[in-house]
């Protein structure tokens, strides 16, 4: 069985504006996944919110009232992050480890009529999920994001993050959404650092900017490439772009780029002062993507 730290559940007492419930889902290889679910059941829809590093599912707490007035929400956090078990080998952490861990997620829940919601990591991952089950998707809600295709440059500044990310394997989080989201109270900054006690629980953290493919055989690239022709050829459903513009990472020039491979995307949703943890300006791109998905 793999080795891994579990976070005591006081960590996440009292959290502002989190009073959802946690919810798991044991893998096969006796992980524990976290998720959480809101909304009506009663509707069709699902809305799938997929986060990214180095936050976890609680990033979209602005977003969920909004999408919950319209369907079910489900909002898992990837193995090493938030709720979620996180093994201690950062060799466990692969591109395929968190795709396998989505895709045996949405099996199990059985989850249909999906609005795939994703962000950072969650769209690297996230995008390459409706190929493999095409009938349980139907809409599309991407923020800075890109595809791991390994056969384009990666931006400065990522490879300025992803060195940033190496050179602080014990980063403060929750000083680092504070940084880039200026509106944050220190309660809610502090909730970001909940999911760690100490560094031995930030294997996964560390490991994401590691798994970025930066060449067309590294794992993951291959898929991302299979994802990018679905996207461009294959996707038959709505879709809706939203971009922070202030993101110094995966901004407008990375978000433009992948907007030309998603099949019949209207023009972009710009927000003005949004940076790259989008969901945090996230309650009207919630009510555009309500209103138009």
């Amino acid at each position: 069985m793999t080795r891994a730290r579990r976070t005591p559940e006081e960590r996440f007492a009292g959290l502002p504006g989190w009073p959802y419930p946690p919810r798991y889902h044991t893998r096969r290889d006796g992980l524990r996944q976290h998720y959480i679910e809101a909304g009506r059941p009663d509707l069709s829809g699902v809305w799938l919110c997929l986060h990214g590093q180095p936050t976890w599912s609680y990033l979209y707490r602005r977003m969920i009232p909004v999408f919950a007035e319209a369907g079910r929400v489900i909002a898992p956090d990837f193995l090493g992050f938030g709720r979620s078990d996180k093994p201690t080998d950062e060799a466990t952490y692969t591109f395929d480890f968190h795709r396998d861990s989505l895709l045996e997620l949405i099996e199990a829940l059985d989850l249909r009529n999906i609005t795939l919601v994703v962000q950072d990591w969650g769209g690297l991952i996230g995008l390459t999920l409706p190929m493999a089950a095409p009938g349980r998707f139907r809409s599309l809600l991407v923020m800075n994001t890109a595809l791991g295709t390994g056969d384009e440059p990666l931006s400065e500044g990522f490879l300025a993050w992803r060195d940033y990310s190496n050179r602080n394997p014990d980063m403060d989080i929750g000083r680092l959404m504070q940084r880039g989201c200026a509106h944050l109270t220190p309660e809610e900054a502090a909730a970001y650092n909940a999911p760690y006690p100490d560094a031995t629980y930030k294997a996964g953290v560390r490991r994401f900017p590691n798994l970025v493919p930066d060449r067309p055989d590294a794992p993951g690239a291959a898929l991302s490439r299979q994802a990018r022709d679905f996207w461009r050829n294959d996707w038959q459903g709505r879709s809706l772009m939203a971009i922070g513009m202030k993101d110094p990472v995966l901004g407008p020039p990375v978000m433009r780029a992948l907007h030309r491979h998603i099949r019949n995307c209207p023009p972009p949703l710009e927000i003005a002062d949004g940076g790259h943890f989008l969901q945090e300006w996230g309650e009207p791109i919630a009510r555009a993507a309500v209103g138009s998905l």
